[in-house]
């Protein structure tokens, strides 16, 4: 299969319009074409499959319908079971059986059910209870297709939060049951984890953004209704109002939808961790919780800490925002003591051959805040450790970023922070359906560019397990699966105009200085160093990028970050030309640095003329993309 993509005419996704788009008008033709095995490697989506979904809650049974006396839930136990919900009507009826061994907690402890289905265990106040579903079993929808596992018990409700918190639960339920009906989808050894970082919408306009874009493309697919979509925190942009909008999105999905928090989505004038994320937890999800698909234990985390204090975050030294959190308060990557221990337990029932996919919000590591402990996990040696000899991927949102980051891979402030020499299994950062915040020129479709600072577009990350193994691919908004990466070149006219367009930028005095063609170099920018760039978004170590020009011998391009222990490379030489061509016109953030950027650099006497690059990108897998680049040399720009 092939494609082409004639410029100026926008894909469906789009190119910039407006001023970006005149500069990239100007480069008469870029073709794109993808090779024979690149669609096998990348399957492309699914049509909409028969998702039947079975909708019900959790059944709450309370005490003036059993006979039990109220109370807080001091010293107490609650108990309930997990049972086959034969009928679908959500009651707990005489004859519907109980299913053994299945997880439930309580957030700290972890229990499993007996042989009826049967559980009990420790009831306190602001709790969630919760089971993790597990593999040939699913757990009721609600309407707007958000999975029903969880009870929050606050008998008082949260104190006064401007989006409402938790009701009054009132006293501790006689029981609290879970209803679970069988799975095909949910047995099976092959899955499809769709992961959705930073939806964070900030307004019902860019609600509308995230439904033309994304969410449109995940309504088409069908292959993820066993596992089913898991969004990786900032589900808004801190106007917590938006939870209704967002589950009018998740309507639109072909499987169970889950949640974790990030940071965007607190209760900021909570006064104190314990209720900063009480709106989300009623509305949403538990803070963190877990579930099986197949041979997958995946593992969601809260990993974000507001608002965070010098005695608990700050007593390394290393997190001097969280000295002020009356007057200045700000959050952390931190899971705290509770969180860990339920970690723990819950990983303890888990057959050891199972893959375990550890989704956060903040990540546990990142390139884009390598040197930045708040913007990474405080504990992540103690994940790391209790994770050891299991197969494992880290997936995690809130930089906007796309980073797949292999083991063994290393960056200087993984060791000044953790003292680390290397990951002991990927982590992967998936990208953001909102992209650069929904920045940038609208497309043809109605929604921004978006692209982001490290010059990756918008999309999800799905992870395509087979038993417990797993590939992981990302599907650009709008795109086929085959579109993996954006070619450019960076030359030292485009470096010249980068600086005066930035500052300009900052000054807005007199006219703005225009790059023109960016394909068009000269002989003066070939004798001064012009690289063509291949931003290869899933690229990773593992990965190779090969350029043949004017169908001449492939030549190896090199990857600007190794992973070897260094720092981030930044600056002009080190960006993408085709994301900042369209980021300094049109506005948004900088691809001023990248971990998945490969640069060949062109031979010094290349003949005046048009040239074509053809590029090939394959992946750590052996799948193949193959995207082609045709310009121009002339005696001077």
């Amino acid at each position: 299969m092939s494609r082409s993509r004639l410029v100026p005419r926008p894909t469906r996704a789009g190119l910039a319009v407006g001023a970006a788009m005149a500069v990239i008008a100007a480069t008469g033709a870029t073709l794109a074409a993808q090779t024979s095995n690149a669609g096998s490697a990348a399957a492309a989506p699914a049509a909409r499959d028969a998702w039947d979904p079975y909708r019900g809650q959790v059944e709450v049974v309370r005490a003036d319908d059993s006979g039990q006396a109220p109370g807080d839930g001091s010293g107490r136990k609650l108990s309930g079971r997990v049972f086959v919900d034969s009928d679908r009507d959500s009651r707990s009826g005489g004859r519907e059986r109980g299913v053994a061994g299945v997880t439930v907690s309580n957030g700290r402890d972890v229990v499993t059910t007996d042989r009826q289905g049967r559980y009990e265990l420790p009831a306190f106040e602001n709790m969630t209870v919760f089971i993790s579903q597990p593999a040939g079993y699913q757990v009721p929808v609600d309407e707007a297709n958000v999975a029903q596992f969880h009870y929050n018990h606050l008998p008082e409700g949260s104190p006064k939060l401007k989006y409402g918190g938790i009701e009054p639960t009132g006293p501790l339920p006689a029981a609290v049951n879970f209803p679970v009906v069988k799975s095909k989808a949910t047995a099976a050894d092959r899955q499809h984890c769709v992961i959705a970082g930073d939806l964070q919408t900030y307004d019902k306009a860019e609600v509308g953004y995230a439904r033309d874009g994304a969410v449109a493309d995940l309504a088409k697919r069908g292959d993820y209704a066993g596992c089913g979509p898991l969004f990786i925190g900032d589900v808004v942009g801190d106007d917590l109002s938006l939870y209704p909008d967002v589950k009018q999105l998740t309507k639109q999905l072909n499987g169970p939808v889950r949640f974790l928090p990030g940071n965007h989505d607190l209760d900021y004038d909570a006064e104190t961790a314990e209720h900063s994320f009480d709106t989300f937890r009623e509305q949403l999800a538990p803070a963190y919780y877990s579930y099986d698909a197949g041979d997958t234990h995946v593992v969601a985390l809260n990993t974000v800490r507001h608002p965070c204090t010098p005695d608990v975050d700050n007593a390394d030294g290393k997190h001097p925002n969280c000295d002020d959190p009356e007057n200045s308060p700000s959050y952390n990557g931190r899971l705290g003591e509770q969180q860990l221990k339920w970690l723990e337990e819950d990983l303890a029932e888990v057959p050891s051959d199972k893959l375990v996919v550890v989704a956060s919000h903040i990540p546990l590591l990142t390139f884009a805040d390598e040197g930045s402990p708040r913007h990474q996990l405080d504990e992540l040696l103690e994940v790391h450790k209790l994770l050891e000899g299991r197969k494992a991927v880290a997936v995690a949102g809130h930089t906007h970023t796309v980073e797949n980051m292999k083991t063994g891979d290393l960056f200087k402030g993984w060791r000044e922070i953790f003292g680390i020499d290397g990951l002991p299994f990927p982590h992967i950062v998936a990208g953001a359906i909102s992209g650069d915040w929904y920045s940038g020129a609208l497309t043809e479709d109605g929604y921004p560019v978006a692209t982001g600072r490290d010059g990756a577009r918008p999309g999800v990350l799905t992870l395509d397990i087979n038993g417990n193994s797993f590939k992981e691919r990302f599907t650009v908004t709008g795109e086929d699966s085959a579109f993996q990466m954006h070619l450019g070149l960076n030359s030292p006219a485009y470096r010249e105009w980068y600086a005066e367009r930035q500052a300009w930028n900052d000054s807005r005095e007199g006219k703005a200085p225009e790059l023109g063609d960016p394909h068009l170099i000269s002989e003066a920018d070939l004798a001064g160093t012009t690289w063509l760039t291949t931003n290869f978004w899933m690229g990773s170590t593992g990965s190779t990028v090969e350029v043949s020009l004017d169908g001449g011998p492939a030549r190896k391009a090199g990857r600007t970050q190794q992973a070897k222990g260094e720092g981030q490379r930044i600056g002009p030489e080190w960006s993408d030309p085709h994301a900042v061509a369209q980021q300094l016109v049109n506005g948004g953030s900088l691809a001023d640095r990248s971990m998945h950027l490969w640069r060949l650099e062109l031979p010094k006497d290349l003949a005046p003329g048009s040239h074509r690059a053809e590029v090939t990108a394959t992946d750590s897998y052996g799948r193949e993309f193959t995207e082609t680049l045709v310009f121009q040399v002339a005696g001077e720009r």
